[in-house]
């Protein structure tokens, strides 16, 4: 039982070995129907091959060059003789299934890569759920900066799972990464689907084999986090805009925006204002309605909560925008680290996905401008989010799954780089590139297959130190453990505290937080000799542990943790066989128990 709350926390930052030999299954599952579609034939062209001579393209009539309709799969002529079915691109069967199983997986083996995550999320769920639970900041009435609405949708799974299970609160923090994971299985489908109906099944089985198996997507989707509940919108809203669903494409948007993060507005800019172009009327109506809606119901929500009128979506908008909210405080990054990090999370296909705007002149007159601007809120936001001085890697989901669009197109569209303007001929090269096409989808299917993807007393303390920042939530807390504390290990900043239902809970505006990442004298355990339990990471350095001390510590749980300072990057990164072991250096992830005197 006591190693429940160490198995989560003793694999942040390592492989998962057995999560990337079950997606290892599905990639090869998946490899059959890519190769079998990356195979076929173009259509025949309609013009007469049998002539000689060199010609050029018919312009449509009363049309010029200049002004000729771009192509979309909708504008192909439709057969007579049964083939319309075909036309009608992928069905909704396959890449549901597809994605639940990857969700599936994600949601039982992705392991917490967030602290915020945790106790900005996990923690007031758990408060909801067993009025127990650690309390940030940004949860104090006197700031609310933090909606309980968002709180309220992820209750929706996880009430029912509380009642099920009882105090099996382990099940209750799968069941609601499971629903998560439906939910991003259901946006993703439809945007699947749309682009198979609108610009033909090859790339929408590209995309799909991407939004599965791709290392950010699979940390993404399950993820208990704003930007996800954005990329899960991002998609449902781009699938929306594809199949001409203008008014409910700017009232998903909204739900992202409101529901979901806030700043993700920029990113969903380019689809509001194309769907106000083609149906100003019907869009407009949808996104006030929707937007009138949500606000009001959240500032009901907070009114309750915080027991004070206050608008949290406001108030985090005041406070990044107009009120100088200072993130600086809690780290800078350079301006390549979203570079590094899409090239990390997807590899040589986050280097296609960026190349797009270069291929697009080559390709314009195949596609309508529909694609361009399902893309461009990738660019947008990656150019947007480079400039601020505080970044994390959850900054980019909302735009995950349209890295995925932006590389199948280009994928698919490589032969068209060495296609002869006005030859009738397929030349050697051509159909050489058309065969390289699923190959290339391969190679960044297996490396992201590769990649980084991979406790019995009562009333007892459980203390955690310097591994505060990894502490998987209190759905991982035994019931034996009456309370998790703090202990100083050098930390400087504002930590969480237990929600205090003697101040009112969520209502409860006490004292010891601020908004300048400062530490507080109470948030560390004065007494140590209190502890039950200690939780601490042992690498190979020059200064003694905690845990050094047979006389006062006994282990009982041990488990290996890779020093991410001592291993090389090419191989703590990706898993190569035999290898990964060889060349990488590991501490010891502890948990120790005080010895009885």
């Amino acid at each position: 039982a006591l190693a429940s709350p160490i198995i989560t926390l003793c694999t942040h930052e390592r492989l998962s070995i057995a999560s990337a030999e079950k997606r290892g299954s599905a990639i090869s599952t998946l490899a059959t129907t890519i190769f079998r579609t990356g195979a076929e034939q173009n259509p025949q062209s309609s013009m007469d091959l049998t002539t000689t001579t060199r010609q050029r393209r018919p312009l449509l009539s009363g049309s010029s060059s200049s002004s000729a309709k771009p192509y979309s799969k909708t504008d192909k002529p439709r057969r007579s003789d049964g083939g319309d079915a075909e036309d009608r691109g992928l069905g909704w069967f396959l890449p549901f299934i597809a994605l639940c199983y990857l969700r599936y997986m994600s949601a039982t083996s992705n392991i917490v890569h967030d602290c915020d995550e945790v106790f900005n999320y996990w923690e007031p769920l758990h408060y909801l759920l067993y009025k127990s639970g650690f309390q940030t900041w940004e949860y104090s009435s006197n700031f609310a900066l933090r909606s309980y609405l968002y709180i309220l949708f992820h209750e929706l799974a996880g009430r029912p799972a509380s009642w099920w299970f009882g105090d099996d609160k382990v099940r209750v923090f799968y069941a609601v990464r499971l629903f998560l994971g439906l939910v991003s299985a259901v946006s993703d489908t439809i945007l699947v689907v749309a682009l198979s109906r609108k610009y033909g099944k090859r790339i929408a089985t590209y995309a799909v084999a991407m939004l599965c198996l791709t290392s950010g997507c699979f940390f993404a989707s399950t993820s208990f986090l704003p930007s996800s509940f954005s990329m899960y919108a991002m998609s449902l809203s781009s699938g929306l805009l594809l199949f001409e669903k203008y008014a409910m494409a700017v009232a998903v948007s909204v739900f992202g925006v409101i529901l979901g993060w806030p700043f993700s507005i920029l990113a969903f800019l380019p689809i509001v204002v194309y769907a106000l172009v083609k149906r100003f009327k019907q869009a407009f109506i949808s996104g006030a309605a929707t937007s009138i809606l949500l606000l009001g119901l959240s500032v009901l929500v907070d009114h309750y909560y915080y027991k004070r009128w206050t608008s949290s979506v406001l108030n985090l908008l005041i406070y990044n925008v107009l009120g100088g909210g200072e993130s600086h405080l809690y780290g800078t990054e350079g301006p390549l680290f979203y570079i590094k990090n899409g090239f990390n999370n997807f590899n040589l296909g986050f280097v296609l996905a960026i190349l797009f705007i270069v291929l697009f002149p080559v390709i314009r007159r195949k596609y309508d401008r529909c694609l361009l601007v399902v893309i461009s809120p990738m660019y947008i936001w990656l150019a947007f989010m480079s400039l601020q001085p505080h970044k994390e890697e959850r900054f980019l989901y909302p735009i995950y799954p349209l890295i995925c669009v932006s590389a199948s197109v280009v994928i698919e569209n490589i032969p068209e780089l060495f296609r002869e303007k006005y030859s009738t001929r397929e030349s050697l090269l051509v159909t050489i590139t058309k065969y390289i096409r699923p190959v290339i989808l391969g190679l960044i299917l297996c490396a992201s297959h590769a990649s980084n993807t991979f406790c019995s007393l009562r009333g007892s303390v459980l203390c955690v130190g310097s591994e505060w920042h990894r502490y998987p939530s209190s759905f991982f807390v035994p019931d034996y453990i009456s309370e998790v504390r703090w202990i100083d290990d050098g930390f400087r900043g504002l930590l969480p505290f237990p929600f205090n239902s003697t101040l009112g809970g969520t209502a409860a505006s006490p004292s010891y937080f601020n908004n300048k990442n400062q530490a507080s004298d109470e948030q560390f355990l004065k007494n140590i000799e209190t502890c039950t339990f200690l939780i601490e990471l042992q690498l190979s350095r020059p200064y003694a542990y905690r845990g050094s001390d047979l006389s006062t510590w006994e282990t009982i749980a041990v488990f290996p943790y890779l020093d991410r300072e001592l291993s090389p990057a090419k191989y703590r990164s990706f898993f190569i066989p035999y290898k990964w072991q060889e060349k990488n250096v590991f501490g010891k992830y502890v948990m120790l128990r005080r010895v009885p005197k």
